[in-house]
């Protein structure tokens, strides 16, 4: 059998296996008290034939023929657990329904998500921040290989959420979401509040400025034909009812779907074009003057009308998921593009805001030309974000990546003289080489210069030589037609015999631009002749170096008499002549030769020039990104123990020593890329016509092959660890099935029921759990065993109880560590926060525009920034550090050892009063057990830690809308200040509040705060309590092997053996399979 993957491997043929002696087995048709039990080969009077399930998975034979990825891993085993499910569902198991119960819910019945058929192959969740020019959507293009993200002239796309996240499809799909009609009256109850604070006199746009230019522009992209006058006296109501075809979108999903990128652009754009129909009007709506459709009528919805309307969707929309097949994010890698600025919808910023908190890891963009000057490594996103870097620490900082873009805007004398470069060996062998290249150039002009001279001088030889030739001819027409000529009726020269016609020495001269003999000759790549001329100090007329080459040809004549012009001279003339011309054609010929040669040698040394100065950019980008990635490491390394430092001093000033670091900083690797998204494309030639590279010839060096590969492997390491965990379970599982269904023992039935009636917790271990209120498939109650006491009896009660004890006290230990972790910390900075609340606002009213802040206002204190946030500054450092701390802290190991304690006694127990025949068997299944309970109690422990840790980031961030809400009379107040000096009575009105309810405000978080924390002990005790009870019932499932019978059905047990063997070897070819990927990598 050859390699086999998942994409190119047709279905497995269900093929019926024939039974063979090994898949034979017999049972006794009756057993006796003192008979034992046997589930392997008995009496031979009974006689079963079994089949394997027909598989939903591939069979290999050896480990060598799998293809290992960790979603391969992940599919074969889910259809595993589909082949297993089927066997589970034929059995019939008697009396005993709990085991096949609780086997179908570990399938696919769990409450809690955590089943075998729930697994799905995990992801990372990647927020991707940049500030406005960053160069976000180009480099996602890069990375992803295919355009997804519009470049331009499409603001929705950077002004909403973007997700992007693979699929296997070829096409490209997007879901755009548009806002409910109760958030888009929201935003335009604000965006009319901007509008109407200039007052109601506004007659055009030009009155406009700040926010209301951009509330009005937003408004008028949606209804474009009601003017500023009008939008003045109407409400929101009014706008929704003005036009009823944008209220018939609004809370509905389009889908889009296209088989490239340039298709999928086209679709987009009618939903996401962000120019408001200005430069869609103009000539086509003046050929189109007899179709008139009223502003009612102006919003068609499908694609191929929506051209011919004005009305803009972007606006209108919430967030745009986007799955494209990009190997980037094969392995569950999801990039979430988040908006630069803040938007004035707070469903979008709400969205934003969530995606934050789901994050695995922030990716900062930034502009090479930028990153190390902003600081941004330093201040990354502002002192919201350092504050939350204080709360999460080092799991937040691992998680953390910056990219500097446009690393191919280059200037290189800059860089050079920057960075003192000029003495670097390998730039100066470019220099050189540059040099070379300009000398060689300059030398070549003027040999091209000179043969083009010479060539010209050459034409002018024959355009004279053929003048010879016509009046030659004319002379012996005149002869024939019997007139006599002198002597002196011709040209002198023609009585004249030249020597050393054939001379090949000319001087230079001007180029003529035509010639009868050179017509096809001109030099179409000439530069220009006048620098070589002027480098030369001038060169002479053409008419001189005429002059000097007619001197030159009369050198060596002899004068000799006149004589009579006769045919026969006329003839020895036209020879001569003909002769001189054969001559100077052959110069002509070498001149233009020279020509051609000079001209290829020009290119190449262009070519050579341009590879050399390409170079030099190559070379000084990546010695300025190589500088630019140790500046920020070091810049966020100095702004993290400034951080810390301010946080220790703050926490204990009296023992805090500024000289001692808080940890080892040159651990801390900020990971940074430097990339050229433009030069990347142009290498890979994705956009025709796009030119060549301005900076980088080698695609390695665009940086953009490093970013896709860091993509790619960000999750590919969760997928792997998700993917060994799972085939593990799977083994456990398959494993404990197979201990039931294969019943072999040598105990009596005696000893069985005594361990049954001491251990089972279901009277004739029917019905699935003791306390999920389910029925019995007869939908009968099943009858809990109690004991003398009224108590409920049996392992699974045992464990509860036990279990509960422990919940209990790690509830207790939970609401302990944060009262005496945080209260103070609290309640100090409660205080902190109420001291500086007045100076605060000031400054906050004090550092922006009036019609800011008065937006602001309107928004109760979040606009472009957020004013409760900053409020609230003092109380978040206050306690960050010992947040940071708590949480960061192993808070549920005593759990776990006290769970595993439990168990382990249990067991012991059941050991203890198994008969003699039972005791080896049961410390074999104590083992097994121990070994199961291992594993679902780490995936317990695992979901309970990751909803604390989204639970505790929710009640991190539930300060600010605290806040918020308790100033809304306040910002209401401020707000309704209106008329002459209504600004300075909107910041007295607000201060004054502030001031005075400033220490309920911030006491009253404090309590929030504790209070929420509290509630989440007791709602993780609560999830603990419904875990742990399904894992009571889990053990007693496995230890009930000890005392069950055979299942009744003999046939489905047979194949669910064979079934589980043939998986079990599958799932040992898939360990050895993974761990030669893992040793290779």
């Amino acid at each position: 059998m050859g390699s086999v993957s998942r994409s190119s491997v047709a279905p497995r043929p269900l093929v019926k296996i024939e039974p063979t002696e090994e898949f034979r087995v017999s049972f006794s048709d009756s057993a006796h008290d003192d008979t034992p039990l046997s589930g392997s080969l008995a009496a031979p009077n009974t006689q079963v034939e079994s089949v394997i399930e027909p598989t939903l998975y591939q069979l290999y034979d050896f480990a060598d023929e799998i293809t290992y990825t960790p979603e391969n891993a992940l599919h074969e085993g889910l259809g595993m657990v589909k082949t297993l499910k089927v066997g589970i569902e034929k059995l019939q198991l008697g009396n005993s329904k709990l085991c096949k119960d609780v086997w179908l819910r570990e399938i696919d019945r769990n409450e809690n998500h955590h089943s075998l058929l729930n697994q799905v192959s995990p992801t990372m969740m990647i927020a991707v921040c940049g500030a406005t020019g960053a160069g976000k959507s180009s480099i996602i293009n890069a990375l992803l290989d295919v355009d997804v993200v519009p470049t331009s002239g499409m603001r929705a796309c950077t002004s909403v959420v973007t997700k992007i996240s693979y699929h296997t499809a070829p096409t490209i799909n997007a879901d755009v979401l548009f806002l409910s009609e109760a958030k888009w009256k929201e935003e335009l109850t604000m965006l009319l509040d901007d509008i109407k604070a200039e007052g109601l006199n506004l007659k055009c746009t030009t009155d406009l400025h700040g926010d209301i230019e951009i509330a009005w522009h937003k408004v008028h992209a949606v209804y474009p034909s009601i003017t500023l006058p009008q939008l003045v006296d109407m409400t929101a109501d009014q706008m929704l009812a003005y036009n009823t075809n944008i209220v018939h979108i609004l809370g509905t999903t389009r889908k889009i779907s296209a088989d490239n990128s340039s298709s999928f652009a086209q679709k987009i754009m009618i939903y996401v074009d962000s120019s408001t129909g200005q430069k869609r009007r103009g000539k086509k709506n003046k050929t189109r003057k007899s179709k008139k459709t009223s502003a009612s009528d102006n919003l068609v919805i499908s694609a191929e009308e929506k051209e011919d309307h004005d009305t803009a969707l972007w606006p209108l929309i919430r967030q745009v998921n986007i799955q494209c097949n990009a190997r980037a994010l094969s392995t569950g890698a999801i990039l979430v593009d988040l908006p630069s600025v803040a938007d004035v919808n707070p469903a979008r910023n709400r969205i934003a805001k969530d995606y934050m908190k789901k994050c695995n890891c922030i990716w900062i963009l930034a502009p090479i030309t930028r990153a190390v000057d902003d600081k941004t490594a330093r201040d990354l996103l502002g002192e919201a974000f350092r504050t939350q870097l204080m709360t999460h620490r080092i799991k937040f900082l691992l998680k953390l990546y910056t990219s500097a873009t446009k690393c191919d805007d280059i200037t290189c004398s800059e860089v050079i003289t920057a960075l003192d470069l000029e003495d670097d060996p390998a730039l100066e062998k470019i220099n050189k080489c540059i040099i070379s290249c300009m000398e060689e150039t300059a030398e070549l002009k003027l040999e091209r210069a000179d043969a083009e001279l010479k060539a010209e001088v050459i034409d002018g030889r024959l355009k004279r030589l053929q003048a010879v030739i016509q009046q030659c001819q004319k002379d012996k027409t005149a002869l024939a037609n019997g007139t006599m000529l002198m002597p002196h009726q011709t040209t002198q020269s023609m009585g004249k015999k030249r020597k050393n016609t054939s001379s090949k020495e000319s001087g230079p001269a001007k180029r003529l631009k035509s010639s009868t003999f050179g017509q096809d000759s001109e030099d179409d790549t000439s530069d220009s002749d006048m620098d070589v001329d002027d480098a030369c100090g001038g060169q002479k007329s053409v008419e001189e170096e005429q002059e000097k080459e007619d001197t030159q040809h009369d050198d060596g004549i002899e004068d000799e008499p006149e004589e009579e012009v006769t045919v026969k001279v006329l003839d020895a003339r036209i020879d001569d002549a003909l002769e001189s011309i054969k001559a100077a054609l052959e110069e002509l010929d070498d001149a233009r030769k020279a020509q051609i040669n000079i001209k290829d040698a020009l290119d190449d040394l262009m070519r050579k020039e341009m590879e050399a100065r390409r170079d030099q950019s190559t070379f000084c980008s990546l010695k300025r990104s190589e500088f630019s990635r140790n500046a920020l490491k070091e810049d966020f390394r100095v702004g993290l123990k400034l951080f810390d430092d301010a946080a220790a001093e703050e926490q204990d000033p009296e023992a805090f020593d500024p000289t001692q670091n808080l940890r080892n900083y040159d651990e801390v690797d900020l990971q940074v890329f430097t990339c050229s998204s433009r030069d990347y494309v142009r290498i890979t030639g994705r956009i025709e016509r796009d030119g060549d590279p301005s900076c980088f010839s080698n695609i390695a060096d665009t940086g953009v092959p490093a970013l896709q590969q860091w993509c790619h492997r960000l999750a590919i390491g969760n997928q792997h660890r998700a993917a060994k965990q799972y085939h593990l379970q799977l083994k456990i599982f398959a494993n404990s099935v197979r201990a039931y269904t294969d019943g072999t023992s040598d105990a009596t039935v005696a000893d069985s029921k005594a361990l049954r009636e001491k251990w089972e917790s279901v009277e004739g271990g029917q019905g699935p759990a003791l306390y999920d209120g389910l029925k019995s498939a007869m939908n009968n109650t099943p009858r809990i065993k109690m004991d003398p006491y009224g108590e409920p009896t049996g392992i699974t009660p045992r464990l509860v109880k036990d279990f509960g004890a422990c919940v209990e006290r790690c509830v207790s230990d939970l609401q302990g560590l944060f009262h005496d972790g945080l209260e103070d910390k609290c309640r100090a900075g409660a205080v902190k926060a109420a001291q500086g609340a007045v100076q605060c606002v000031d400054e906050f009213a004090e550092s922006m525009h009036w019609n800011t802040y008065r937006a602001t206002l309107r928004r109760h204190g979040s606009w472009h920034r957020d004013l409760n946030v900053e409020l609230l500054t003092p109380f978040t450092r206050n306690i960050a550090s010992s947040w940071s701390a708590l949480f960061e802290s192993d808070l549920f190991t005593p759990l776990s050892s006290a769970v595993t304690e439990c168990v382990k006694k249990l067991l012991a127990d059941v050991e203890v009063s198994a008969a003699a025949e039972l005791k080896e068997r049961a410390r074999a299944r104590s083992s097994d057990s121990q070994e199961e309970v291992h594993l679902a109690l780490g995936k317990i422990i695992k979901v309970v830690e990751e909803a604390l840790v989204r639970e505790q980031k929710e009640i991190s961030r539930c300060l600010a809308p605290h806040v918020q809400t308790e100033l809304v009379v306040g910002y209401n107040r401020a707000t309704g200040q209106r008329g002459k000096g209504s600004v300075a009575r909107q910041k007295t009105v607000f201060r004054d509040y502030v001031n005075t309810h400033r220490h309920v405000v911030f006491d009253g978080g404090a309590e929030v705060l504790l209070g929420r924390l509290s509630a989440a002990a007791e709602a993780v005790g609560k999830a603990l309590n419904e875990s742990l009870r399904e894992l009571a019932e889990k053990v007693e499932v496995s230890i009930s092997v000890l005392w069950e019978g055979i299942p009744d059905d003999l046939r489905v047990r047979s194949q669910i053996i064979q079934t589980v063997s043939q998986m079990l070897a599958q799932l040992d070819m898939w360990s050895q399979a993974a761990e030669k990927v893992s040793f290779a990598s």
